[in-house]
């Protein structure tokens, strides 16, 4: 009797091992398995037994975090590790809201008129729910409020007034669910609603005759500072992307319905469209205003709202990809921040927009900066990270960081490497020139989207690249290419200033110098725009840095020493200049240098990033695989191309 092998899957395999069993018995001599009905039989056994194979496959992959695929098991899973994975996060804008009462009545005090004030305890009662509707683009989107708000009447010139100045409002729509605790052991209290901030969830219980909304009940993550009399409530997600709510057993946290606050529970939440809610300006008011005077109340219709800032943070619930790598780091960091690994997990969760993440410690700084964290994130779909969401971020992490340890979160620092590629082609093998050259920039288009580039800590491999160009088409025979690094330098635009630039990578030095190149800027006394270029000292390793301009004749001077240069630890710092403008927008001024090794490495706290479009392509003839010589002469004569950095004084 043959070996069964137990590890066949594919249908046919099992079918052919129950007939090599079947033929090893001799009651099954003669037996033709291919063209009687025992073959229906043999196909309804096989298909049993794959289907039965690919179950328990299925099964013992989704009891697994790594190779579990279905959403609730790899949610099940990370909580069993203490991880909740991210929901919802509501896009959050700041506006002021203004609402003109009427014009001042006036009396007379002491034979002078003055301004009547106001009935005396009158307010203005901004209600929970919808507040306004703000714009992106050609959609609509509501903002909401979880708790009412309430303003005194002030007189402001000869009106009275009620301003809500500064207050946060969240896209999405302001919901409300009520339950009632029957005692039962197997009652759950699942919220109906998808795509829930669980930021903006209140939980409130309340007897059954009681007034208002009743106790509120606060979300716990951490059962080591609770007891059995806290009024805790704990969130889990459920299966379709809701959220069921539990309460304590008594021991951690406060048991429903063995005290006097009641049975009835009440929940407030916003449920929000996420990221697409970000980027909304443009206000119009349409919530729920009332003003209460003598104890008597009216609505209000109308307010002027002006945005402060336009809608922000919103992003999407957590995906499954990043609760696999997420969740075995915050189990790791067991909710203190000490390791970069620890702030690289907790950062992601109190900040969702967050692309990539650098953790410097103050030790690793230039000059050291002991106590200190340094902190940057690159956010999804943008440069820089506002004022804002700065301070929320460092205020969530104080919960986290050890005492004292400070943080310090800095702007995201891209070093940009560019390409100035030649690209040699059989002309023979294309119908035009632009279309291979358009293939490349879709090759680099993609390739720049690998997993070396846009994060920190990448790495630009100059010889993956070359393949890169090389393996676009047929036709292209070989390139030449060149490498440049670039940082964008943000002038402080008519104040005096210093400047430092780190670019994280070695200097190719030119003893002639023009190795440090800049776009065009504009100090006081020149009329047209001046650059920044070096003149490396006798040891090579560092040089002077000038500002100069070029003339008909040649190049003018406008400062010969603003400043130095490193070439050995590729650093540019610029002594104290007053720049008026820039040629470039937004008051940039890019510098550029060569690299001494064509490999690039985005160094600590640098994000390192290919940049396709500031890249140069230029497509030559290669005579020589075309067919049109054979000795070189022509190809050395007319489309030679040197392999290294040009001579040029501006950066181009």
């Amino acid at each position: 009797m043959p070996a069964t092998k137990f590890t066949n899957l594919d249908f046919d395999q099992i079918k052919t091992s129950i007939k090599d069993y079947l033929r090893a018995n001799s009651d099954f001599d003669g037996f033709d398995f291919e063209g009687s009905n025992f073959s229906v039989l043999l196909d309804t056994l096989a298909y049993n037994t794959y289907i039965t194979a690919f179950n328990s496959n299925m099964i013992v992959n989704e009891s697994f975090l790594d190779s579990a695929t279905l959403r609730e098991n790899v949610v099940s899973l990370a909580r069993n590790i203490g991880y909740i994975p991210r929901s919802r996060s509501a896009a959050e804008a700041v506006v002021s809201i203004k609402i003109d009462l009427g014009e001042v009545s006036t009396e007379t005090v002491d034979g002078v008129a003055v301004a009547k004030a106001y009935s005396n305890g009158t307010t203005v009662e901004l209600k929970k729910g919808l507040v306004c509707v703000g714009s992106v683009q050609d959609s609509s989107f509501t903002f909401s409020i979880s708790e009412n708000i309430v303003r005194s009447v002030v007189v402001e010139g000869n009106h009275y007034f009620a301003n809500f100045d500064n207050i946060t409002v969240s896209q999405g729509t302001y919901l409300s669910k009520k339950f009632t605790f029957d005692n039962s052991l197997d009652q759950k209290f699942i919220l109906d609603n998808p795509f829930i901030d669980t930021s903006t969830i209140h939980v409130y219980v309340n007897t059954v005759s009681g007034v208002g909304l009743g106790r509120e009940y606060i979300i716990s993550d951490d059962i080591t500072n609770i007891d059995g009399n806290s009024r805790v409530y704990f969130l889990q997600e459920v299966q379709d992307e809701k959220y069921e709510i539990r309460f304590g057993d008594g021991l951690l946290g406060k048991k429903l319905g063995d005290t006097g606050d009641g049975t009835v529970i009440n929940v407030d939440y916003i449920v929000s469209d996420g990221e697409s809610g970000n980027g909304a300006s443009g206000f119009s008011f349409a919530g729920n205003l009332i003003k209460t005077s003598n104890g008597v109340s009216a609505d209000i219709t109308s307010a002027a709202v002006t945005t402060i800032t336009p809608s922000q943070g919103g992003a999407d619930i957590e995906p499954i990809d990043s609760i696999k790598y997420y969740s075995p780091k915050i189990y790791s960091a067991q909710n203190r921040a000490v390791t970069p690994r620890d702030y690289e997990g907790i950062i992601k969760q109190i900040f969702p927009e967050t692309e990539s993440v650098s953790i410097v410690g103050g030790e690793e700084l230039d000059p050291p900066e002991f106590g200190t964290v340094q902190i940057s994130i690159k956010p999804k779909g943008a440069t820089y990270i506002s004022d804002f969401s700065k301070s929320r971020i460092i205020s969530q992490l104080k919960k986290y960081t050890v005492a004292g340890i400070n943080q310090k979160l800095v702007d995201l620092k891209i070093l940009y490497v560019e390409l100035n590629i030649t690209s040699y082609y059989n002309y023979s093998q294309v119908s035009t020139e632009d279309t291979l050259k358009a293939k490349i920039v879709n090759s680099l288009t993609k390739y720049s989207q690998s997993v070396n580039f846009n994060r920190f800590g990448g790495r630009f491999k100059y010889s993956k690249v070359l393949q890169v160009i090389d393996n676009t088409d047929t036709a292209l025979t070989s390139n030449i290419t060149k490498v440049i690094i670039r940082r964008d330098l943000k002038a402080l635009v008519n104040q005096f200033a210093q400047y430092e630039l780190c670019f994280g990578n070695r200097f190719h030095v030119e003893p002639n110098g023009y190795n440090i190149k800049s776009t065009g800027f504009f100090v006081a006394g020149e009329s047209s725009p001046v650059y920044i270029t070096d003149i490396p000292n006798a040891d090579g390793k560092t040089g002077v840095l000038s500002i100069v301009k070029p003339i008909d004749d040649g190049v003018r001077v406008v400062s010969k020493s603003a400043g130095v240069v490193d070439y050995i630890h590729g650093e540019v710092k610029l002594t104290t200049i007053n720049i008026q403008s820039t040629v470039k927008e937004n008051d940039i001024i890019e510098v550029q240098a060569f690299p001494e090794s064509n490999d690039v490495v985005g160094l600590r706290d640098l994000y390192l990033e290919l940049s396709v479009s500031k890249s140069t392509i230029n497509m030559l003839k290669d005579v020589i695989a075309s067919g049109d010589e054979i000795s070189g002469t022509q190809f050395t004569r007319d489309f030679y191309t040197s392999s290294y950095s040009n001579g040029n004084l501006i950066r181009e």
